[in-house]
């Protein structure tokens, strides 16, 4: 049974879904005035955890993930540049797609961008208009607070705290700031703007959510991921909003993962911390082994970045790639271990028990290198045969289909001169040529390809 930690109550609560066998997801996505840097992929890496998990599990997932590209942030940033906000937009949305796949973040099934949906947003803003839940004043449209008893449900913030008829148009402000929030912006002379029923103007940063989940999703759905940060007020007005819309439950689930900080500071530009995955990759950091270091800490505690736990991490990964380069290429006896299948339902068992468990990782994790351990030394001392391998082979990609961290090299990947190069290089050591043999490897080394000469005469390559 899966359970996990729901912030609505506090406490970890036993997963059931709506309908049987299918879960919807939606997840905050990119708000795109600026690149991606790593502390959003904590929390997007946390997601794909879960969903991969649900998918393990048995689940068919419907994934929403929004794109907001209309904001108070995406405007600045278009102003200060003198561009429409779409062409501003459209590199950091490029690159947030490609940052996705470089680090083998499974795709959501919708990816709805907020400029997309204005008409669905109006659709919400009326029915609230309409209950007398939300008001015009000086041309904008808010939502009163007051009018929705069950307020700070989500963040524990006190109803005590509003000071009634004030009102904050930012989309983001401090929690101490118990306002009615801005639904739909009054038109600025030099922001985008759009003509509706309602006015001309422009929707706030909560009221886009609403609309675009309950459009994918329903009006009720499992669950709602997000970092911390989010959780006020942007998740807490979004439950109230569509609650006061529906008329009933918004989110069964909602689950957040804690702040990535970098060597034990908070990320900040002016700190000239706050990477991207670009950044990282000019460094010669492995994307999957960035991938298992933000999925190594459990996604409730805070995770601090260092580029030691990099390389560790990088190693962890290369343990598992090598692990399988000797099950598939060392020349097994014929037959079959009884014990292997024994190791394998243990540490499958572990794995998946872990992960079960409100996502916990670290007993994951643990069950997974032991195994591997075991079964090297199982290795060198001849106890391993030939089918045995295959099933191993087969659990390790069982694995790896929920951490994700195996993208593995192989010769579709390389060009024919680059293959052509390795074969000579293994007929001139064959030959015992030796001083060809050392050239060629150093001119495959300049390429960026790394040649392990094995014990049993085999060559293996990897990539810098």
């Amino acid at each position: 049974m899966l359970k996990l930690f729901n912030t609505l109550s506090g406490k970890i609560e036993s997963f059931r879904s709506l309908e049987k066998g299918q879960v919807k997801l939606y997840t905050c996505g990119p708000t795109v005035y600026d690149y991606a840097h790593i502390g959003n992929y904590r929390a997007y890496m946390f997601e794909d955890l879960l969903k991969r998990l649900l998918l393990f599990l048995g689940f068919e997932v419907t994934h929403v993930m929004n794109i907001t590209d209309v904001d108070d942030k995406t405007i600045i940033g278009a102003q200060a540049e003198g561009v429409p906000i779409q062409e501003y937009t459209k590199k950091y949305i490029d690159a947030f797609f490609s940052d996705l796949e470089t680090l083998n973040i499974l795709k959501a099934d919708y990816y709805p961008r907020a400029t997309d949906h204005i008409p669905e947003m109006i659709k919400l803003i009326q029915r609230l208009l309409d209950k007398g839940i939300a008001y015009r004043k000086n041309g904008s449209i808010y939502f009163s607070i007051e009018k929705y008893p069950d307020y700070g449900r989500l963040s524990k913030i006190e109803l005590s705290e509003l000071r009634p008829g004030e009102r904050v148009d930012s989309d983001e402000y401090k929690k101490e700031n118990v306002h009615d929030f801005a639904l739909w912006k009054e038109k600025k002379t030099g922001e985008p703007f759009w003509e509706t029923e309602i006015g001309d103007g422009r929707p706030g940063w909560h009221i886009e959510c609403s609309a675009m989940s309950s459009k994918y999703l329903g009006e009720t759905f499992d669950i709602h991921c997000g970092g911390v940060d989010n959780i006020f007020p942007h998740h807490e007005n979004e439950i109230a909003q569509s609650e006061a819309a529906s008329g009933h439950s918004f989110v069964n689930f909602w689950i957040h993962c804690h702040h990535l900080i970098v060597d034990g500071e908070k990320m900040a530009k002016s700190k000239r911390n706050q990477y991207t995955l670009k950044d990282l990759k000019n460094k010669g950091i492995d994307p999957m082994a960035l991938r298992l270091l933000l999925l190594s800490t459990h996604y409730r505690k805070m995770l601090n970045f260092t580029f030691d736990a990099c390389g560790q991490a990088q190693s962890s990964v290369q343990r598992i790639k090598d692990f399988l380069y000797e099950l598939k290429n060392r020349p097994f006896k014929e037959g079959e271990n009884v014990e292997v299948n024994k190791h394998i339902d243990t540490m499958m068992k572990r794995f998946t028990s872990g992960l079960c468990d409100d996502l916990n990782i670290s007993v994951a994790l643990t069950a997974f290198f032991e195994m591997i351990k075991r079964f090297n030394v199982m290795i060198s001392r001849d106890e391993i045969c030939s089918r045995d391998s295959a099933k191993i082979i087969s659990a390790v990609n069982n694995i790896n289909t929920i951490l994700g961290v195996l993208k593995e090299d192989n010769e579709d990947n390389l060009p024919p001169e680059i293959l052509d190069k390795i074969k000579a290089r293994q007929k001139a050591r064959t030959e015992k040529n030796f001083k060809l043999s050392d050239q060629i490897r150093d001119e495959l080394y300049a390429l960026g390809i790394i040649l392990e000469d094995t014990k049993d005469g085999t060559v293996r390559w990897k990539k810098k």
